[in-house]
């Protein structure tokens, strides 16, 4: 049994096992959801982070999580250095964040709207690309118990949940609002 649960607000408030960092590949933590984690998580995110890198463009990467209520700091690059994205930069972002999840005996994880800050992308693409990869992983089987859209503006938020309900839901998967 998984569930997917929106949530409207800070990516940094939640408790979760893993949060995600929309990345570049270089793992420098500048403005958008990097900035807030920093912020809130303190400096040793990007220190770690960066010590990682660099990474490619699709690939995730974990550190720990600083002062936030989180166990990890998932880094999915879903840009690279020139903050530029796309649908399948950020579905192979999406992808192997969920791998790495699995990877790491994770229960829960909780995502940003990948490449709709500094990327620029469109939220409803965002979501569309999103939730393909979520449902996929899910349906494949996974430890994974609760994945969190964490959706800082209503415009994103909407579009999630435009998706979300537009879709079919894998036997097993249920979604919270």
């Amino acid at each position: 049994m998984a569930k997917i649960r929106l949530y409207r607000g800070d990516i940094t408030e939640l408790e979760a096992d893993a949060i995600v960092n929309a990345a570049n590949s270089s793992l420098w933590m500048g403005a958008g959801v990097a900035g807030a984690i920093k912020r809130r998580g303190g400096d040793e995110i990007e220190k770690e982070a960066l010590a990682k890198g660099p990474i490619g463009v699709g690939e995730a990467v974990a550190t720990g999580a600083g002062k936030l209520a989180a166990r990890y700091v998932i880094h999915a690059a879903a840009m690279g250095p020139d903050l530029i994205t796309d649908e399948e930069k950020i579905r192979a972002a999406t992808r192997n964040t969920l791998l790495l999840a699995d990877e790491l005996s994770l229960r829960s994880v909780a995502f940003p709207a990948l490449g709709t800050g500094v990327g620029g992308f469109p939220p409803a693409e965002a979501a569309r690309a999103m939730v393909d990869e979520v449902l996929a992983h899910l349906e494949r089987g996974t430890g994974l118990e609760l994945v969190v859209f964490a959706l800082f503006g209503s415009q994103t938020y909407d579009a999630f949940e435009a998706e979300l309900s537009a879709r079919p839901l894998p036997p097993g998967v249920t979604i919270e609002h």
